[in-house]
């Protein structure tokens, strides 16, 4: 198995293992994402409603 390289540098790495550990970061990381999701969604959703009504012409 080959190991990916890493994005964040050792000292980032570090921060994120310490801030893991707080409840509140992890709340609010864990409401980023599914902001980001919901946004994702709807604008799928939105495209294909615009897809259907291409094809009904």
């Amino acid at each position: 198995m080959v190991q990916q390289e890493s994005r964040l540098p050792p000292s980032g790495i570090e921060f994120l293992r310490k801030k893991i550990n707080n409840e509140e970061y992890l709340y609010e990381a864990i409401q980023r994402i599914a902001l980001v999701l919901s946004n994702e969604i709807q604008e799928m959703t939105q495209r294909g409603a615009q897809n259907e009504r291409k094809g009904r012409k």
